[in-house]
C-alpha cells in the first residue's frame, strides 16, 4: 500500500465518523476534496492510467450505495464517502471495502440496536411494514418511527471506516482484494 493512502484515509475516515457521530452529517467540505485528490493523486504518478483507475473507483464506489440511498437506508454524505474511498482504492479496492463495510455495519447496528429497549423488535415490525408498502412509498426512513419513539439512527461513516480498514487489512495479509 502507497505510503500516502493509508494516512489521507485514516484522517479523512477519522473526520467523518467525528462529524456523523456529532451531527449526523458528513460535510461535502471533507468528500469532495478527498475526492479530487485521490483524483489528481493517482493521475499524477500514473497518468491517464491512474486517473482511469481512480475514477472507476469513485463511480464503482459511487454506485455501490447509490440504491440503499434511493431507498433512504444511507444518507448522501455516504455515497459521496464510499466514492471518495473509491478515488483512493480503485475499483477493487472499493469493492471490497464496501462488503465489509456491510457485514461490519450489520454488526454495528444490532449493537446499536440491542442497547435500545426492546428497539431489536420494534425495528423489525418497522421493516415489515415497510417493506409491505414499500411499492407504494418508494422510500424508507433509515430512522423509523414506531410507537411514538424513534428508532436509533446509525452513523455509516464509522461502518465504512471500519469496513475501508478491513479491506486494507486484508489486503496486506494476502497480497490482493477480494476481485483480484
Amino acid at each position: 500500500m502507497d505510503i500516502v493512502i493509508l494516512p489521507t484515509l485514516g484522517a479523512a475516515l477519522t473526520a467523518a465518523c467525528v462529524t456523523d457521530l456529532t451531527s449526523q452529517r458528513i460535510p461535502n467540505v471533507l468528500t469532495y476534496p478527498l475526492m479530487l485528490v485521490g483524483l489528481a493523486y493517482h493521475a499524477a504518478l500514473y497518468g491517464v492510467t491512474g486517473l482511469g483507475f481512480s475514477a472507476a473507483g469513485l463511480g464503482a464506489g459511487f454506485a455501490l450505495l447509490l440504491l440503499q440511498f434511493m431507498l433512504g437506508f444511507v444518507g448522501a454524505g455516504d455515497v459521496k464517502l464510499l466514492a471518495a474511498v473509491g478515488a483512493w482504492l480503485g475499483w477493487q479496492g472499493v469493492l471490497t471495502a464496501f462488503v465489509f463495510t456491510t457485514l461490519l455495519g450489520g454488526v454495528y447496528g444490532l449493537v446499536v440496536l440491542a442497547f435500545h429497549k426492546g428497539a431489536l423488535r420494534r425495528m423489525a415490525a418497522s421493516l415489515w411494514t415497510a417493506l409491505r408498502v414499500l411499492p407504494l412509498t418508494k422510500r424508507f426512513s433509515y430512522a423509523p418511527v414506531l410507537d411514538g419513539e424513534k428508532l436509533p439512527q446509525l452513523c455509516y461513516a464509522v461502518a465504512i471506516a471500519a469496513g475501508t480498514f478491513s479491506a486494507l487489512v486484508y489486503r496486506s495479509l494476502t497480497g490482493g482484494w477480494l476481485l483480484n
